[in-house]
């Protein structure tokens, strides 16, 4: 029977020896085991195990461990792995030797004395530089196995390799709420490298959901159920003794946002809507707010309705509301996460609670004139909410029809001038408020006025003075008054007198034959000295008089002539032809100068405008042409002096044509153009030349350069024996000049020369009157067909040569010889 039952299960065989061998036994479980006898008589009794009899194979010795390794040396110490025996010898391991053995020595010793179970060894407190090999032997109940083989001799000694990183992460993690995450790597690095966690700077610690693990090549920071807290900026550091490396991860948790920050703010309510605002939430969840849910609820009953879920601003209209019934309102967020917990106002009942503002008291009317009024009130009750307009009225007193004094918004001022009266008419005027709400009911009407201006005689002019004189003149300026009396002023008066006398003299007759604030005092006596006095005017009649302080002596007063340059005389004038040419200038000088503008040492073109004032002089020319530049002199003389300047004028336009058109080097396919540049190149820089052709039996030129700059150009792809006209013509910047053409056409032959001389000349035939010759064609024809040949002959002994005749054959009888 098993150890743990009662019940005994009998074998299935009998045996007759006194032993036998008992199958179908379960390894590991524990038996009891009796026997008894049998006879012919019967079973005697059973005799039964004392002990259990655990069921297993034969115990040995383990086998040797496998895998030894060394995984890290220092200078004094060396760590060693291994791996269990492949059998255990039918025992559980219960410790493991390791043995070094010194390079040099026969033995092995053990390198502890305690029990070791683990299957890695750090032996430390060796000499630097010794060289060692290890080995290991497991144990069990019956003793130590065989050795492992030995490691590898390991020479003591630091071994050094900078940290390396490996993340298995990037640089940023999106997690949800509540979800776990993990930041893994590898790393290695001599002497083995410290791991450290940091998040915002902090070391992270390890705690029921922060795990942190680290092995001698990996790294692992396990975050289970995260939170919103976890978001971070993690950073991992692998340190050594050689350097550092540094791994970085923004972790976002992300979660549906908080609630909408409250109270509800009931920016205004109505008895039909209310306008309702809040914050936004605290925590945004790590992912942007998309939009608010809007509710409402009477509280009369348990339904929320929609509002909006599509808001993104934290404020709402809430419209379609019962007056009179109290509403709540419920709001929440919404990211792209979730929906946050609402936010829930307190109830608020629908009902208007501002209103227009009151009618103003009767507004007041004053400095009334012909076409205008100032209107005044004072500020009604707003209503509520603030004044944001004044609508000010008009009519006339027999008139129904209110009409608004103006479209402009009159605020924050009580006090209103109204224009576009009609003269002589009678005018009441109403104010009425308005705020965000509306307008508010008119005040009662203003007491009738009619439009027309209150006059009186005006203040005195300021400041008269006597600006400039002659010899029987005297010229006064003054400034307006500096009250009108309310009426135009409609001129002035000026009256002089002699120094000595009492009698003042009108210069001027009536007020409106000055109506200026300048006169001129003319039929004085050259020589006297005069007082002078002016006087303002207006329907309700003449001002006191300004006098001019000092007397005023009459005689010419001389000023050598001034020139004050405009911009168009300061510098060289550069003109487009086709434009207009302006120059101008400011004179001074007493008396006013002469006036002389010259074109060199000639009078200007008849076509110049010139145009002289009492201040200055001006010269203009329309639709100038290239021929108008030049230099341009204003002169100005008078008893006191004369002044010159000078101004040279350039007016721009095309170039003229080229000049000197000369052909040369005719051949039958090509001939050479040469030309000077253009006597004027229109103020501006030849940019190129264009030159053409034109076969005599076209109609048609045909560019064969446009964009040449040099003076010269071989016309080639001619055709022989046709006949070409050519023309050239120049081009600035303000476009291209006439053309230049040949005279005659030219022909595209190649030149013509005379033929060079007959070759083996010789008699083949002779008789007393006759001779016949024979020769060879020459060696060059001249460029052209050999047409014939002349024969001449010479009597020996004289100087001269008879021409016989011009044969076309290499031949010819010479007779009457």
């Amino acid at each position: 029977r098993e150890s743990d039952h009662r019940a005994w299960t009998p074998v299935t065989y009998t045996v007759t020896r006194q032993n036998a061998t008992i199958q179908g036994l379960i390894q590991g479980k524990a038996y009891f085991f009796r026997i008894a006898a049998e006879n012919i008589i019967g079973m005697g009794p059973f005799t039964e195990t004392t002990k259990e009899i655990l069921i297993r194979d034969p115990i040995t010795v383990p086998d040797r461990p496998e895998d030894l390794e060394v995984k890290a040396v220092t200078k004094n110490s060396v760590t060693l792995t291994w791996n269990p025996p492949k059998y255990n010898g039918g025992s559980d391991i219960t410790m493991y030797v390791l043995e070094s053995r010194l390079i040099g020595k026969d033995k092995f010793h053990k390198v502890t004395k305690e029990k070791m179970l683990d299957r890695k060894f750090t032996v430390e407190g060796l000499k630097e530089g010794d060289t060692y090999e290890y080995r290991v032997s497991a144990c069990n109940i019956v003793g130590q196995g065989k050795p492992s083989f030995c490691t590898k001799p390991i020479t003591c000694k630091d071994e050094i390799a900078p940290p390396t990183l490996d993340l298995d992460f990037r640089d940023k993690l999106i997690v949800r709420v509540g979800e776990a995450f993990s930041l893994t790597g590898r790393y290695s690095g001599k002497p083995a490298p410290k791991v450290t966690w940091l998040k915002d700077d902090i070391v992270v610690k390890e705690d029921d959901r922060i795990k942190i693990k680290t092995t001698p090549t990996t790294l692992c920071l396990g975050i289970l159920k995260s939170v919103r807290e976890d978001t971070g900026k993690y950073c991992v550091t692998v340190e050594n003794s050689t350097g550092s490396r540094k791994g970085f991860c923004q972790v976002n948790v992300v979660d549906r946002p908080s609630p909408p920050v409250g109270p509800v703010i009931f920016d205004e309510v109505f008895k039909d809507h209310m306008v309702v605002s809040w914050k936004p939430p605290l925590d945004d969840g790590g992912s942007e707010i998309t939009n608010y849910i809007i509710e409402k609820k009477d509280t009369h009953k348990d339904l929320w309705m929609p509002v909006t879920s599509s808001t993104v601003k934290t404020t709402c209209k809430i419209p379609k509301l019962l007056e009179g019934r109290e509403y709540q309102i419920r709001i929440y967020a919404e990211n792209l996460y979730g929906i946050s917990d609402p936010l829930i106002s307190d109830e608020m009942k629908a009902k208007d609670r501002f209103r227009v503002p009151d009618a103003p008291e009767q507004p007041i009317v004053k400095d009334v004139t012909k076409d205008s009024a100032v209107v005044v009130w004072n500020k009604p009750y707003d209503g509520g909410k603030p004044i944001t307009n004044y609508i000010v009225e008009k009519k006339e007193t027999m008139a129904t029809r209110w009409v608004k004094a103006t479209k402009d918004p009159i605020f924050p001022g009580t006090k209103f001038k109204v224009p576009d009266l009609l003269e002589g008419c009678q005018y009441e005027f109403r104010v009425s408020a308005e705020n965000e709400i509306g307008v508010g009911d008119p005040s009662p009407p203003s007491k009738p006025i009619f439009a027309r201006d209150p006059i009186a005689k005006p203040s005195p002019p300021v400041n008269p003075e006597a600006v400039d004189k002659t010899k029987n003149s005297v010229d006064l300026s003054w400034q307006p008054p500096r009250h009108d009396g309310n009426g135009k002023i409609i001129g002035y008066l000026i009256e002089y007198q002699k120094v000595g006398d009492e009698e003042w003299k009108q210069a001027n007759l009536t007020a409106d034959s000055c109506p200026e604030t300048n006169y001129k005092v003319t039929g004085l006596t050259e020589g006297l000295t005069y007082k002078f006095r002016v006087k303002a005017v207006n329907a309700a009649g003449e001002s006191d008089p300004a006098h001019v302080p000092d007397p005023v002596e009459v005689k010419d007063r001389l000023e050598p002539p001034e020139l004050i340059l405009d911009a168009n005389m300061a510098r060289e004038q550069y003109v487009k032809a086709g434009d207009t040419l302006r120059l101008s200038a400011v004179i001074k000088g007493v008396p006013f100068p002469k006036v002389t503008w010259k074109k060199g040492d000639h009078e200007v073109s008849p076509k110049a405008d010139i145009e002289v004032t009492g201040v200055g002089s001006k010269l203009e020319i329309r639709n100038t042409v290239h021929e108008d530049g030049g230099m341009y002199s204003l002169t100005v003389e008078n008893p006191a002096g004369s002044k010159t300047v000078s101004v040279k004028v350039v007016v721009l336009d095309k170039p003229g044509p080229p000049r000197n058109l000369n052909i040369s080097d005719v051949r039958s396919d090509s001939c050479y153009l040469t030309w000077m540049e253009p006597e004027d190149d229109g103020g501006s820089v030849i940019t190129n030349y264009v030159v053409e052709r034109k076969d005599v039996a076209s109609a048609q030129w045909v560019a064969i350069s446009s964009s040449s700059k040099k003076r010269s150009h071989m016309a080639k792809y001619l055709m022989e024996g046709t006949q070409y006209l050519f023309r050239v013509a120049a081009e600035n910047q303000y476009g291209r000049g006439p053309y230049v053409e040949t005279l005659k056409p030219i022909k595209a032959i190649d030149p013509l020369h005379p033929p060079g001389p007959p070759k083996n000349l010789h008699h083949v035939d002779v008789d007393k009157t006759e001779v016949s010759l024979v020769w060879n064609r020459p060696d060059r024809d001249g460029g052209a067909e050999i047409t014939g040949y002349l024969v001449e002959y010479q009597e020996d002994g004289a100087d001269e040569w008879t021409k016989f005749q011009t044969v076309p054959m290499l031949d010819c009888v010479v007779t009457g010889l």
